[in-house]
């Protein structure tokens, strides 16, 4: 998926285009939005399914002086 992005990201065919989406927004920018959009979608993905978990109950096992509760 970040590969597939960054390919999207050079959006070539926009850069000549003066079309306007919905009446006022450059084509590009609407582009752009639409690829933050996605962008976020995926990196929600890989925090969903990579996050790594035993990491984060580790942290939640140690106090504040990194000594571990008991």
């Amino acid at each position: 998926m970040v590969v597939v992005l960054a390919v999207l990201h050079q959006d070539v065919w926009n850069w000549n285009s003066k079309a306007l989406v919905l009446g006022f927004i450059p084509v590009g920018l609407a582009y752009h939005a639409l690829y933050s959009v996605a962008a976020a979608l995926m990196w929600m993905a890989a925090l969903r399914w990579a996050w790594p978990s035993g990491v984060e109950a580790w942290a939640n096992e140690t106090g504040e002086d990194g000594e571990v509760s008991q």
